[in-house]
């Protein structure tokens, strides 16, 4: 199977989040517009069990690359959550005022 690429040269963000918004599990978590304790369980556990599959294969220097990107993808989807609800708040509040 061909890779996709992470990048789209006409967007400025990786492309992740649109592979993400096509994943049954993830739209299944949103239709009701509340992620609840079970459905982020779940995530978790199809993510640790990606992880398991992927760092056997990684060679040393591989997997310090890989670790890198991971941290820094949760980094930026922690920052990425914040942002979008401070967003929210403020116009919620101007809105309200």
């Amino acid at each position: 199977m061909p890779k996709t690429s992470w990048f789209d040269d006409k967007a400025e963000h990786p492309t992740l989040q649109e592979q993400a918004t096509k994943l049954d599990s993830f739209t299944t978590a949103l239709a009701d517009g509340v992620v609840s304790k079970r459905e982020l369980e779940s995530q978790e556990q199809r993510l640790v069990t990606a992880m398991k599959a992927l760092e056997p294969e990684l060679s040393d220097a591989l997997h310090v690359k890989v670790t890198t990107v991971l941290v820094e993808l949760s980094a930026y989807n922690v920052m990425r959550l914040l942002h979008e609800l401070q967003t929210e708040r403020a116009k919620m509040a101007f809105h309200n005022a």
